[in-house]
């Protein structure tokens, strides 16, 4: 891997010439990025290619430990492929193909209200799955959020796969069936107005539910445009209500808070938020592109004035979301966490154990490439094959658990350079790699751009304005 010093340079001061304004712009559709970054996208792309199971699509929630499926991992998967494709990676066959298959089983998978021996139920998906058969790992739930995302890629897939051959036709007509098939009602089956974050056989629906502000976006947007299914429209109000209580910052820092930055891109993979407004936003003055560069520039705002003292956290060395962890202990005052979301203490759902995870910047590129593409370069040059290895790098690492007696099983510990996580997460590496394709191309969003389903459910949602309206 070549890291030159003079691309990265210019590429910075391009990328950041218009990022300064805290009004969003839409962006040129083809922009830079130094030369090292072809390296990442490349060996972040190769995880979900050479870890999807050839049988039956899945992808694994995490690599090299031995896991189950992660049903979110499979729609970033199914998003990933054609930009392989795009990238001259893979052939536009086998992306065909290893997609067909994956709609395939996910079609045929049985469904169902029993607690064993099914995929999931009323349209939706388990959240993780056994690799092999594909069937409810555990006691895990019916998942609202994760099935979106799945359905994300599922979607995206029917847009990018629209040549006349019989197999991509196919593709087409899965991606519609299985979306159609979703119904969005079951999770409000008891009443509530909102959407329920899921659903178990054994206890039924999760009291909580999908509001304020987080990754659930785009579970409201899927909801309200479906073609048989649908919530009512005025569901996106469920969604908005609590938005008083989540407001942080004044003037240009002011924004809708959600500490681990995972909530603020992952329906930015799919969804161009850039120019378009729903009623809160347009009250704001703003729109939801901007409140995530804002939430990027905050996170990165705390882990540079360091308020507990972590080692290793900088300017440009940073980044707090939902991540592995070296383990939850004390050691001394310290306290430390296993997978955990991760972010500001101070804001809504902020914990802050010492642990960098590379796909909170990274993830961010689009929103604010001014920062983190130095990021990107610091973290290979400060900490290199430590964190950077097969498929890009590892999910997670802290450089102030360095306590060798305290046992870590989710990586190793050096006494010097402290715990450094063991595997790649599926959901982690998926916004690495798509928010850069996003970011040199808009590659994911002009495909969904055309989506009539997105549209629809943006419009019913109050969005308005921008590509919207084209």
């Amino acid at each position: 891997m070549i890291l030159d010093r003079r691309d990265l340079l210019k590429s910075s001061a391009v990328l950041a010439a218009g990022a300064a304004s805290g009004c969003t712009t839409l962006v040129p559709s083809s922009r830079p990025l130094p030369h090292f970054y072809n390296d990442i996208e490349e060996r972040t792309f190769a995880f979900f290619w050479e870890t999807a199971d050839r049988s039956n699509g899945l992808v694994p929630d995490r690599w090299p430990t031995p896991s189950f499926s992660s049903i979110a991992a499979v729609g970033f998967a199914l998003t990933a492929y054609p930009y392989g494709v795009d990238r001259g990676w893979i052939s536009r066959e086998a992306a065909r193909d290893l997609t067909l298959t994956t709609l395939r089983f996910f079609w045929n998978a049985p469904q169902g209200p029993a607690a064993s021996g099914t995929t999931g139920h009323k349209g939706f998906f388990y959240h993780f799955l056994d690799m092999q058969h594909g069937r409810r790992f555990r006691r895990t739930e019916l998942s609202s959020v994760d099935s979106t995302l799945l359905l994300l890629g599922v979607r995206f897939a029917g847009r990018f796969f629209d040549g006349n051959d019989p197999l991509e036709r196919e593709i087409r007509s899965l991606s519609e069936a299985l979306y159609a098939r979703a119904d969005w009602t079951f999770f409000q089956s008891d009443g509530r107005k909102a959407l329920s974050m899921g659903w178990h056989p054994e206890t039924g629906l999760i009291a909580r539910n999908w509001d304020g502000y987080n990754e659930g976006m785009a579970v409201y947007l899927l909801a309200l445009g479906a073609p048989v299914h649908a919530v009512a429209p005025n569901s996106w109000e469920q969604w908005t209500l609590p938005y008083s209580r989540v407001w942080r910052g004044e003037g240009a820092n002011r924004h809708l808070a959600f500490a681990p930055l995972f909530g603020h891109q992952y329906s930015h993979i799919w969804v161009d938020f850039r120019g378009i407004h729903d009623a809160p936003m347009r009250a704001a003055g703003f729109d939801y592109f901007e409140n995530s560069r804002r939430a990027t520039l905050s996170n990165r705002a705390y882990c540079t004035a360091n308020p507990l003292g972590w080692e290793g956290y900088s300017a440009e060395v940073w980044g707090l979301t939902a991540c592995d962890g070296p383990a939850d202990a004390t050691i001394g005052e310290r306290q430390y966490l296993s997978y955990s979301a991760r972010g500001p203490v101070h804001l809504p759902d902020g914990r802050d154990d010492g642990t960098i995870a590379p796909t909170a910047a990274l993830g961010s590129l689009p929103f604010a490439p001014e920062i983190v593409v130095p990021t990107a370069h610091a973290l290979l040059r400060l900490h290199g094959e430590r964190i950077y290895r097969r498929y890009g790098f590892l999910d997670a690492f802290n450089s102030s658990f360095r306590d060798l007696k305290v046992r870590s099983t989710s990586g190793t510990v050096d006494p010097v350079h402290g715990w450094v996580g063991r595997d790649y997460l599926g959901i982690d590496q998926g916004p690495i790699l798509l928010q850069a394709a996003n970011h040199r191309r808009e590659f994911v969003w002009r495909f969904m751009r055309r989506d009539p389903v997105l549209r629809r459910g943006l419009r019913l949602a109050g969005f308005q304005g921008g590509w919207l309206e084209r």
